[in-house]
């Protein structure tokens, strides 16, 4: 039996964040994913793809976000149950929870953390015959390393900020960039859309709108596309390609967690953001995408607000006869369990009104 003070279920940026949180409050954190490594989607899906709303970096890639997570829990030493799923979760008479994984590794700690993201996920294929033949032969639904396009002609499908993020990116990876969308007007970021149309202006972007991919071609790999549009007086294009990637965005899956008896809205979990992110089973917060409320911005940022607000009610319950004192980092600095520090800069702050 692993017993921790805040088990989080879900080792994204969300939930690495919640260690450093707790770890201020001297509480110990214990990870359960399902995937092999920490960082969630960010490790798995787009390591490479580079994110623009985390404060303080103008810019900075997924992957590297999570180093710089985990370079920042490190004094906190987390204990980490990876590559396993979150099964069960069972209330003992003591008010602290026993959660047990798919391969029967059983957790103890009286605060639950759901920081699971979306859940698990499945890509939304478009409807072509032949799709599943050309698989991991020319076509990906989700771009790990950029490196792979270096120098291919790719066709990118959808209207999103990931498709337009990375048919951007691309654009000075591979030799040409194609861009389809079945609509002349796009879902993503406005700053996106602008720069996606500027690139298509200057040739480094071929933009296919009332468009949809439509037949596969190929032997032993994928070798063409066709391009059909949705207006009768416009011809096909029979498009040779390396890569086809069709970003429709991913179906996601709540798992065994949607069977805790958690309060579940649009695949999401409802919390109480009014207070602390508590479900409606006390003592299991959830953080991050995978909840819902009234506002609620599935952004990183928000995950790690979250969090910390989530930290303080998860420390009232593990002690309830202390008062705990807050402390800003600026003022004591940071102690890790092992009893290193990082000492504040005594620095006298003026306020300018």
């Amino acid at each position: 039996m692993i017993k921790t003070d805040i088990l989080i279920i879900g080792a994204g940026p969300t939930g690495l964040f919640t260690v450093f949180e707790a770890g201020l409050l001297k509480l110990k954190c214990h990870l359960i994913d399902a995937l092999p490594q920490t960082g969630g989607q960010c490790s798995e899906i787009y390591p490479k793809k580079p994110i623009y709303d985390i404060p303080a970096y103008p810019e900075i890639l997924a992957g590297g976000l999570v180093d710089k997570l985990m370079e920042q829990i490190k004094p906190f030493e987390a204990g980490y149950t990876l590559g396993e799923r979150a099964e069960t979760l069972d209330k003992q008479e003591d008010g602290s929870f026993i959660v047990t994984t798919n391969k029967g590794t059983k957790h103890q700690a009286p605060v639950v953390v759901i920081a699971g993201g979306l859940g698990s996920f499945e890509p939304r294929k478009p409807q072509i015959s032949n799709i599943v033949d050309f698989e991991d032969k020319g076509i990906a639904y989700i771009i790990k390393d950029p490196e792979v396009y270096r120098d291919k002609k790719v066709v990118i499908a959808g209207g999103g900020d990931s498709a337009l993020d990375w048919a951007i990116f691309l654009a000075d990876v591979a030799s040409e960039v194609s861009l389809v969308h079945r609509r002349n007007e796009f879902r993503g970021a406005l700053d996106s859309v602008e720069k996606a149309s500027e690139l298509a202006k200057l040739g480094k972007i071929k933009l296919y709108t009332k468009a949809e991919v439509k037949e596969l071609h190929g032997t032993d790999k994928l070798n063409s596309v066709l391009i059909k549009s949705t207006e009768a007086d416009v011809e096909d294009v029979l498009l040779e390609v390396d890569n086809f990637i069709p970003l429709f965005g991913l179906s996601p899956k709540l798992g065994p967690i949607g069977d805790w008896g958690l309060e579940i809205e649009k695949n999401a979990i409802k919390v109480n953001n009014a207070k602390d992110y508590q479900t409606n089973i006390p003592g299991v917060f959830a953080i991050g995408d995978v909840n819902t409320y009234p506002g609620k911005l599935k952004l990183i940022l928000s995950g790690f607000h979250e969090a910390a607000v989530m930290c303080q009610f998860a420390y009232q319950i593990i002690n309830p006869n202390k008062k705990f004192v807050m402390k800003y980092t600026t003022v004591g600095g940071v102690e890790g369990f092992d009893g290193s520090k990082k000492e504040a800069k005594k620095e006298v702050v003026q306020s300018i009104v």
